[in-house]
């Protein structure tokens, strides 16, 4: 039998893996970060779809822990895709500013999914930082945003950070140390492996905690749904390469654990992204358009029956291209 590798491939990028991760640990004089900002804002934005078991905890916890006892945080802004079990009354409660995705730039077809909500949030935060959390973290503390935020403020030549970190799962005997991600090692990690190998040292490819500057999060496109963070990460490191990029261990995040049916949809997002992405940088060519349609089975009384999604992953074009943005930016840029 052949013995595994327990060291780095030649291709593994070892000299950014050892200088851009960092523990979260590193970042916790807070009142540091905050002197670090000089003069720069930051906006953390939570992207909603009934979430409303979770989201006022996390929106209480930064704006108490990051807003009042340290001024690190300067705004924090749900947006939300048409909730229907509290998420909007309870995150106003906690103190955030509350947004309808299909509500900003109506002008424009509706796409939806997560994606298109945070390219649309671009048009409404103000900070010059921004921190994207997923809003059904369990464990939530502080450390998942200033972690993220002190390789932009003290780092040089850093634009783009991600949260890494274990990721429990729920089983029929309790829950697991580890076993989540599942579409992270099933997909996305295999597609950077084969396609995208300055990447591979990423840990967490798809977390939904992230933050970035400001010039590079509207410089980029947005794919809808969840390819988004695939597509996110491949584009920007693609524009300010890997030193741009740094990851960080927040330890763990424990959230509602998806259901196979919904892994294997949220999968599709993600080969679409890759595959698109493929395709726009002339690495592989796409022979008529991708099936949409995704067919699954389920067990029924009468044997298997078959359903299929409408699952079409589209791309939004970099924020400042869009005429509307560039007239915001002067706006405030000018001031009253």
């Amino acid at each position: 039998m052949a013995a595994l590798m327990t060291t780095p491939g030649a291709s593994f990028p070892e000299e950014w893996f050892r200088k851009r991760t960092y523990h979260h640990s590193r970042f916790a004089d807070v009142a540091g970060l905050v002197r670090a900002k000089r003069g720069r804002t930051v906006s953390v934005c939570l992207p909603t779809r009934n979430e409303a078991p979770t989201v006022g905890t996390v929106i209480r916890r930064i704006r108490e822990d990051l807003s009042e006892r340290f001024p690190l945080v300067d705004e924090i802004v749900v947006m939300d895709s048409m909730s229907t079990d509290g998420t909007v009354e309870a995150a106003r409660d906690a103190g955030a500013a509350v947004y309808q995705d299909r509500d900003i730039l109506p002008e424009l077809e509706p796409l939806g999914g997560k994606g298109d909500a945070m390219w649309k949030s671009l048009f409404v935060l103000s900070g010059d930082l921004i921190v994207f959390i997923d809003a059904d973290i369990r464990n939530f503390d502080p450390h998942f945003v200033y972690g993220l935020l002190g390789p932009l403020l003290l780092e040089d030549d850093v634009h783009y950070v991600k949260a890494l970190y274990e990721r429990p799962i729920e089983e029929s005997s309790g829950v697991a140390a580890t076993g989540g991600g599942r579409v992270t090692e099933l997909v996305a990690r295999p597609l950077l492996n084969l396609f995208f190998p300055e990447l591979v040292a990423v840990i967490q490819p798809l977390s939904g905690e992230y933050a970035g500057t400001r010039e590079i999060f509207e410089s980029v496109p947005f794919f809808t749904g969840y390819g988004v963070e695939f597509g996110l990460l491949v584009d920007i490191v693609d524009r300010v390469g890997i030193d741009g990029l740094a990851q960080v261990d927040v330890e763990v995040r424990i959230h509602r654990n998806q259901a196979v049916l919904e892994l294997s949809r949220m999968a599709f997002s993600v080969l679409q992204a890759a595959f698109l992405r493929l395709r726009s940088l002339g690495r592989m060519e796409l022979y008529g358009d991708m099936e949409r349609f995704f067919h699954q089975f389920a067990g029924g009384p009468d044997g298997y029956e078959p359903h299929a999604s409408l699952i079409e992953v589209r791309e939004r074009p970099p924020a400042v291209s869009v005429p509307g943005y560039r007239r915001r930016m002067r706006r405030e840029t000018a001031g009253p």
